[in-house]
């Protein structure tokens, strides 16, 4: 009895981390990440008084983020068969 409680566990636990690492992964949650990126980088601005083309200038951060998102699964992938 106490076995299958311990592997019913583990299963729970292994479901629950398997949901982490798909958040993880997930255009979704890149995506919030960068509509919410570039909101605060537009109050900054706002807040320091760059009006200089201040939704353009927000978006920068924005893209690098979007691009180290994505060039660090290829970064991994080559990591991954040098070290595995």
């Amino acid at each position: 009895m106490n076995i299958e409680k311990e592997i019913d566990e583990i299963k729970k636990r292994n479901r629950r981390v398997e949901k982490d690492k798909e958040w993880e992964t997930s255009w979704t949650r890149r995506i919030c990440i960068a509509i919410l990126t570039y909101i605060v980088v537009v109050i900054y601005n706002y807040m320091i008084s760059n009006y200089s083309n201040i939704f353009l200038n927000s978006i920068v951060p924005v893209i690098g983020f979007i691009l180290s998102t994505l060039s660090l699964k290829l970064v991994r992938k080559v990591w991954e068969k040098k070290n595995g």
